[in-house]
């Protein structure tokens, strides 16, 4: 590694942990609402950085332009679609959730249904998190930093290795060893940090993220030109790859253009609205209208992202496509191909801080749903508040451990995204339909949410798991995200009609138990519809 890489690298690490230290040196997280929501004390643009980053780990920096190398700008609508979602969060779902004051989206489950329901998504969710996202957020990022690094180079590990009588091939090695490294990293952060500390840190990461994104799409445009600079490179990339950007993605692509309106819309819906992991940010707003201003500035940050989300996959396959690389490989290709070595390091730090980033949300939200969905529900009722948060820190250090086993297993996906968005949709949509129809439908009960819930996760997993079942189709993308909103719209039914037949006894009320002012943001309305219009421009522009 060039000596300025490692420099840059190890000053921008160092500076953002000591700012965020001095930040949040004297927050109390003692307390179940210290530590999983800050005191409730987060302002809009901490919320805005914090769920900024938590988002874009390199699931999303490696995954999402892994994504774009292969199929083009047609996959920006897992950022720019997601637009409406924020908008949606804002103004209808998270004033209800404020207004109950409740940590996790299980509670609320719980206030407007029962403790099964409340059981039976802690359980979905913290299954969801333990065994899939926190070892994909370690397996995409060590594959990441792998390649951005060079670790191969840095460790001198380049011949296959002799492990317990096993050969061990290098990648496999550095793959391991990285996994382990962000794992234990992390691991510290979320055990002696709030939620507040981790936002903090989000913000500072988030900062440098934008920045750092948006240079690499610029320097990899220049280098498309051969330093005749980003306009001629924008032209030269157009005339090459006409095809490759269009924002109207074919059936054969991973996201058509008909599954915006059903699969992909579902899963962004369920994602900005209802996903513990990202909403936990907004649940620590200091007031209804700071909350609200915080998610649509994301909304707004969100369509920048297709810059440094997007573009360079595109770039990544105009430079690199005839060298043979797969996917996941693309983007740490480019970075290190075009950044020069003083701001590699730089950019490999706010890497490792996006990765931390996801990584601590997940585990913070995994603690929260243990805590309050599990050991205070069942395993000790009756146990403090300084009990809960030591039993959630112990949780954080064990679902850590058994994460770092299991991401290396992931290795060898065609697509890392494409795989998260698949295993994501097997409990996204039932949760989703499930918060939906409570909040709209007054008299549906129990039962019919907990039957739905059951039915959502059997219907996904059997189209997923077992083979044959589900028609020949032309394109497997359409038909499993268009059978995504069959499965919803399915579960909404039943529950509505359910709650015709055999409603429950008395409609159900949204008590207000909140401590923080419910009023709303002023501007909130003109803002959501500016984003809106800003969606359906940048789509319409890009249309072909």
């Amino acid at each position: 590694m060039h000596a300025l890489t490692l420099i840059s690298f190890v000053l921008f690490t160092a500076f953002a942990a000591g700012l965020t230290w001095f930040l949040t040196r004297k927050d109390e997280s003692s307390t179940s609402e210290g530590f999983f929501l800050g005191g409730r004390s987060l302002t809009f643009p901490i919320i805005a950085g914090s769920l900024l980053l938590t988002n874009l780990s390199t699931e999303q920096m490696v995954g999402l332009n892994g994504a774009a190398f292969k199929d083009g700008l047609c996959v920006m609508a897992w950022e720019v679609v997601a637009v409406i979602a924020l908008v949606l969060m804002a103004m209808f779902f998270l004033p209800k959730f404020l207004r109950t004051g409740i940590t996790t989206v299980p509670q609320f489950l719980e206030n407007r249904f029962d403790k099964s329901t409340q059981s039976l998504a802690n359980m979905i969710f913290l299954l969801a998190y333990a065994f899939l996202l926190i070892p994909i957020i370690l397996y995409s990022g060590a594959v990441g930093l792998s390649q951005m690094l060079d670790l191969k180079s840095l460790t001198g590990i380049t011949e296959p290795v002799n492990f317990f009588g096993n050969v061990v091939q290098p990648d496999t090695v550095i793959l391991w060893m990285t996994v382990f490294l962000i794992g234990i990293m992390g691991s510290l952060y979320s055990r002696f940090g709030n939620l507040k500390t981790l936002a903090v840190l989000d913000t500072i990461n988030g900062i440098g993220l934008l920045v750092g994104g948006v240079m690499i799409a610029w320097f990899a445009l220049n280098k498309v030109s051969n330093g005749e600079g980003i306009l001629e490179g924008w032209s030269i990339l157009k005339e090459a790859n006409p095809d490759r950007l269009n924002s109207i993605g074919s059936p054969e692509t991973s996201v058509p253009f008909s599954t915006l309106f059903t699969g992909v819309a579902l899963l962004n819906l369920f994602y900005w609205c209802t996903n513990q992991q990202i909403i936990q940010r907004t649940f620590g707003a200091s007031s209804l209208a700071e909350g609200q201003k915080g998610v649509l500035l994301t909304g707004a940050l969100k369509l920048l992202g297709p810059i440094y989300l997007v573009i360079p996959g595109i770039i990544a396959f105009h430079l690199y496509a005839a060298d043979g690389i797969s996917n996941d490989y693309a983007y740490g290709t480019l970075v290190r191909g075009v950044l020069p070595p003083y701001l590699t390091g730089f950019f490999a730090a706010v890497m490792v801080g996006a990765i931390l980033s996801s990584f601590n949300a997940a585990l913070n939200s995994t603690s929260a749903l243990f805590s309050i969905g599990l050991y205070h529900h069942v395993i000790n009722p009756k146990g403090s508040e300084q009990q809960m948060v030591k039993a959630a820190k112990i949780f954080v250090v064990a679902i850590a451990i058994a994460a770092m086993f299991v991401a290396p297993l992931l290795a060898g996906q065609d697509s890392i995204f494409k795989y998260l968005q698949d295993m994501n949709a097997i409990y996204f949509i039932p949760i989703f339909a499930v918060v939906v129809v409570g909040m709209l439908h007054k008299r549906v009960p129990a039962k019919a949410a907990f039957v739905a819930l059951i039915l959502g996760l059997v219907m996904i997993a059997v189209k997923y798991f077992i083979p044959g079942v589900g028609p020949a189709v032309d394109s497997v993308f359409v038909y499993n995200f268009h059978f995504l909103g069959f499965v919803f719209a399915s579960l909404v039914i039943l529950m509505i009609v359910w709650g015709t037949v055999a409603p429950r006894p008395t409609a159900w009320i949204l008590e207000t138990t909140t401590p923080i002012d419910m009023t709303p943001w002023k501007n909130a309305k003109w803002a959501s519809l500016i984003l809106i219009v800003a969606v359906i421009a940048i789509y319409a522009f890009f249309a072909q």
